[in-house]
């Protein structure tokens, strides 16, 4: 049986650059290379692309892979039917790739911008094509797409980085006549909950806006809502499963980035601490929204289940997820009957199909 050419990408720009790095480990050594033949391609904080010719992935979270004696420059060229390029001297090498896997987080990473280029150079690629990354990575044009869904999620409203640098007292009173303290503050195109504050006060929130506009120009200002964090892991194309219910209880203020990547406060209950009937609430309305969206591959759908009620609320959808050895997507999987190899294959086996 031949064997199927994987390029994977990491690092990126983005302030996820390190998650990234954390993740492809995790996804390189899912891939079996009796399977697979395999093509690291780092991405540098200053945008340089390097081909990763060890087989060491540990080195990857470190940064030690970037100075492996004979890595080469590399690209992946727009140009249909060029695929992987790489340089030696004047020399150019070309690797044909049946799939590229971007494990890629935040900016250019999973807004739409890689999957253009890949969409471009004809290359199968892992989770949503262009439209849904861009909609999914933009918090305020998914809230729109929720709103037309139908499920109910946090009251909110769009802020701008022009208006914080030069009336920020107005945008605060905007704020305080819409919600009661806390509110969540966030730019609108970060993952990982970089850039994210919680606002208790109106001297918290003029630093929280100030924080935010620091890495989008769009800020989204959300409503608090007091309940479990739950998630739950879609995979498909036209006909989407999720996998059982997840909760976190972050042991911090809100699971932000130092609870996810850095501290050990959090803890993970798989499967969450709710009753059969609002999981599966839970699972449907993720499963809706992904389709609403036109997400395929991959994401994971974060909502809020409220304390009193056990009301659903929608909080986020993430579209290349964590892949580190703590992320909740593949925990997710792994506790629904589907080990961490089986679900890179098959994300990969999902990427070649909506390209045929």
């Amino acid at each position: 049986m031949k064997k199927l050419s994987v390029c994977v990408l990491f690092g990126g720009i983005s302030p996820e650059h390190e998650v990234s790095l954390r993740s492809a480990e995790f996804v390189l050594n899912s891939l079996d290379p009796e399977k697979f033949n395999v093509f690291p391609v780092g991405i540098t904080k200053n945008g340089d692309w390097i081909l990763y010719t060890g087989t060491d992935y540990s080195l990857l979270p470190t940064g030690e892979w970037k100075d492996y004696p004979e890595n080469r420059r590399a690209a992946i060229s727009p140009v249909r039917g060029q695929g992987l390029l790489s340089f030696e001297g004047d020399c150019v090498v070309r690797e044909w790739i049946d799939v590229v896997f971007p494990v890629l987080h935040g900016e250019n990473g999973e807004d739409g911008a890689m999957q253009g280029l890949l969409q471009m150079a004809g290359i199968p690629y892992v989770g949503p094509h262009v439209a849904a990354s861009a909609v999914a990575m933009d918090k305020t044009l998914t809230k729109l797409v929720v709103d037309q869904a139908g499920i109910r999620q946090a009251a909110w409203m769009l802020v701008r980085s022009a208006d914080v640098d030069s009336r920020v007292d107005w945008v605060m009173d905007q704020v305080e006549k819409k919600f009661a303290y806390p509110v969540f503050v966030k730019p609108a195109g970060t993952g990982s909950s970089v850039g994210v504050s919680k606002a208790a006060d109106r001297e918290a929130l003029k630093v929280a806006l100030l924080k935010a506009t620091a890495y989008d120009t769009k800020v989204l200002v959300e409503e608090f809502i007091s309940g479990r964090e739950v998630e739950v892991a879609v995979m498909g194309n036209e006909s989407p499963v999720a996998s059982i219910c997840g909760e976190i209880d972050s042991g911090a203020e809100f699971y932000d980035y130092d609870a996810k990547y850095v501290t050990d406060t959090s803890v993970a209950y798989i499967p969450a601490r709710i009753g059969e009937d609002v999981s599966e609430q839970v699972r449907d309305a993720a499963v809706r929204i992904y389709s609403a969206i036109g997400c395929q591959g991959l994401s994971r759908v974060d909502f809020f289940v409220t304390h009193e009620g056990d009301e659903v609320v929608f909080n986020e959808i993430n579209t290349l997820p964590g892949f580190t050895s703590i992320s909740m997507f593949p925990k997710l999987f792994a506790a629904s009957g589907i080990p961490a190899q089986q679900l890179v294959e098959e994300l990969l086996k999902l990427a070649v199909e909506a390209a045929d």
